[in-house]
């Protein structure tokens, strides 16, 4: 065999090589990222009654990225449907703790009340603020039903505020955020309801 058709095979083989090394990876980070969506969107679903969809929200993203609100930022949000009409949204929001940011999963349904929040991250206090990761949460799921009208702008605040909630146990400046956060959400959900759920609040 001469040395040409050595390095002529070499070069083949290389090819090919490498052509089998991107095919594999490609195919593995297809399924490592639909695995990944799997899970964000199981994070996403267990804060929705499992009749109010038969979408996946992961699928209908909104137009949402880095909008600053008074005490909190929206990251985005995914409209959530049920037989082609909206039922509900899920906002991700980020607020300030007492050592860093707290990002939520605020879900809203289609008539403005509260479904249900999530903690996504935190860097709170373990034993305190940190609390606000457990799932489930008692003191998240108090928000439940609540509405921006019900109590009302000045009732989302704490007790000590001269607003209507309580507050986790050692945890006032966590408690503020989160409560702050979800009013800005709900707020930003009555005033924006065309873009967010494609019809106007509380139809």
């Amino acid at each position: 065999m001469s040395r040409a058709s050595s390095v002529v095979i070499l070069v083949v083989l290389t090819g090919l090589g490498i052509g089998a090394t991107y095919f594999v990876q490609h195919t593995s980070a297809l399924r490592i990222a639909a695995e990944q969506r799997l899970i964000d969107s199981r994070k996403l679903l267990d804060l929705l009654p499992s009749d109010s969809y038969d979408n996946q929200p992961l699928e209908q993203p909104l137009g949402l990225a880095d909008i600053v609100l008074p005490n909190s930022t929206l990251l985005g949000g995914y409209r959530v449907t049920k037989a082609g009409k909206s039922s509900a949204v899920l906002l991700r929001s980020r607020s300030l703790g007492y050592t860093g940011s707290i990002e939520l999963l605020i879900a809203i349904g289609a008539n403005g009340r509260l479904l249900g929040v999530k903690t996504l991250s935190q860097a709170e206090t373990p034993g305190l603020g940190g609390r606000i990761a457990d799932w489930p949460n008692a003191w998240l799921q108090d928000f439940a039903g609540k509405s921006r009208a019900e109590p009302g702008d000045p009732g989302w605040a704490l007790k000590k505020d001269q607003g209507t909630f309580d507050q986790i146990a050692g945890a006032t400046i966590t408690s503020r955020a989160v409560i702050h956060a979800i009013h800005d959400a709900l707020s930003y959900f009555d005033e924006h309801p065309q873009q967010l759920i494609g019809s106007s609040a509380h139809e």
